[in-house]
């Protein structure tokens, strides 16, 4: 790895450091993490996941992702809203994913408040898009990246969604789902899928 925080694959292309750890990080990096996102399942999935990842590494949570949306109801908000105490039974009894009692309760109040918020808010794409923070100027290394985590946007989004009852969703937390939804491009000068992510925001129209 350079100082920077590249690495070059046996394929030939730079990626963020993070990326070269695991075959599953090497996929989610190229193809999902920091391309732009409108589509409501999979910004609430995507809010899910982060707060089961909590004290945990996002490779476990990746690696269970398949059986988290079997046990989710492929995070249709609508329908895991529904969910009741047999939901609750049967996803601690669920091997596949991480059986934490407060971290599924969280999903299943979470998914009645993403209704709740689509109701005031017209979608979930609107309001979370309301949060983008500005673009930073300079070249982006692990300690520039380092330095940028956590801006007030984060911040101030976790502050909101708490304010309107969602749980497990801390500043840590909104800062890692928005660069994973495209909010921002953290990929790192001199990754090949920092311009890729750049054009996509480019042409994304923010909802």
């Amino acid at each position: 790895m350079s100082e920077d925080g590249i690495v070059v694959g046996e394929d030939g292309v730079a990626r963020c450091w993070w990326a070269g750890s695991a075959p599953e990080y090497c996929a989610y990096h190229d193809a999902e993490w920091g391309f732009p996102v409108s589509d409501d399942v999979r910004l609430f999935e995507k809010l899910s996941l982060e707060g089961f990842q909590a004290g945990l590494s996002w490779l476990t949570i990746l690696r269970k992702r398949e059986a988290f949306r079997r046990a989710f109801a492929g995070f249709e908000f609508e329908r895991v809203a529904r969910f009741d105490e047999r939901d609750v039974a049967r996803l601690l009894a669920d091997a596949g994913i991480v059986r934490h009692r407060g971290k599924i309760e969280a999903v299943i109040n979470n998914a009645a408040r993403a209704v709740e918020l689509v109701g005031t808010e017209g979608s979930l794409a609107h309001y979370v898009w309301r949060f983008e923070p500005e673009t930073v100027p300079g070249r982006l290394d692990r300690a520039a990246l380092a330095e940028r985590a956590n801006p007030a946007e984060s911040a101030a989004l976790a502050k909101d969604l708490k304010a309107r009852g969602w749980r497990f969703v801390g500043p840590t937390t909104a800062y890692a789902f928005m660069q994973a939804m495209g909010l921002v491009n953290d990929h790192l000068d001199g990754c090949d899928a920092r311009a890729s992510v750049d054009r996509a925001r480019e042409r994304f129209q923010r909802p």
